[in-house]
């Protein structure tokens, strides 16, 4: 396919043009932007980068008892909103469009389970998923779900925190709260327990990257939605598809790192953007 060149794409290119390169199968790298629509904040975009905050840390967290209640806590009253959260219009047509037969995979740096909601089948979940949780010590996966209700059980007071939400799951609550809160070990073992997620320092297996690499290896065209780019575990694909000569789109709110790499840039949401794609 020869479609675009890697010369810059222009801010708020047609969407005629991302048509054109979805006509082949493509590989599709979705971001936080994916998720805003459906009420989970995000880390960089348009509404959040004068107020940016500074996720997690993971040797933070594995190291510091106090790192690891203070997430705990914030998670226990930010987690329902996570959960609860519904897929929206750029969801439901990735997965009309892998229905369709157009996708080589979806690759996805969010932590939300949303793809898998919409009825997405072929997703890499680069980041791994606030689902699940695991002991640092034994190993032994528990659901974020079933967490929760022994969370409640140890700190009853929880429930009537006044809070904010904010990305990934996690919300403001009063220092006193935090301070009080009794953090849930392993039923098992008894050891330290984690999101099965990759926190910021942390490393994505080398396994996972290279399943992710073949989904970008063996497609047309590569569509990055909703993503700056500014981490490096997303942006190596867009690496990777210029060094093996694959046209990149990018669909986003927002200048990204990856513009200059673009065949075809729009500026907009997600949700308005994807759906015109189910009309090619």
């Amino acid at each position: 396919m020869s479609v675009g060149s890697h010369h810059a794409a222009p801010l708020g290119g047609s969407v005629d043009a991302l048509k054109a390169l979805v006509r082949g199968r493509v590989a599709i790298l979705t971001g936080a932007g994916c998720s805003t629509e459906s009420g989970i904040p995000d880390y960089r975009g348009p509404a959040t980068r004068n107020r940016a905050r500074k996720p997690i840390q993971h040797r933070e967290f594995v190291e510091h008892e106090s790192v690891r209640r203070r997430y705990w806590a914030r998670s226990a009253i930010g987690w329902p909103m996570m959960q609860g959260a519904k897929p929206n219009a750029a969801h439901h047509a990735l997965a009309e469009l892998e229905q369709r037969g157009k996708l080589t995979g979806l690759i996805t740096q969010n932590v939300d389970r949303l793809h898998h909601k919409a009825g997405s089948r072929a997703v890499l979940e680069l980041h791994g998923a606030l689902a699940d949780v695991r002991c640092l010590d034994c190993g032994v996966g528990e659901s974020r779900d079933h967490l929760q209700t022994r969370i409640h059980a140890l700190n009853p007071s929880l429930q009537n925190a006044r809070v904010s939400v904010a990305p990934d799951g996690d919300a403001e609550i009063p220092a006193d709260a935090i301070d009080s809160f009794v953090v849930p070990a392993c039923v098992v073992c008894g050891g330290v327990l984690k999101p099965d997620v990759v926190f910021f320092g942390g490393s994505v297996p080398r396994d996972r990257v290279e399943s992710a690499f073949a989904m970008v290896d063996a497609a047309d065209a590569l569509v990055v939605v909703g993503s700056s780019l500014a981490v490096f575990s997303g942006y190596r694909f867009v690496l990777r598809a210029r060094d093996n000569h694959i046209p990149i789109a990018i669909v986003n709110q927002g200048e990204t790192r990856g513009d200059a790499l673009a065949a075809v840039r729009v500026d907009g949401r997600a949700g308005e953007v994807l759906p015109a794609l189910l009309a090619c």
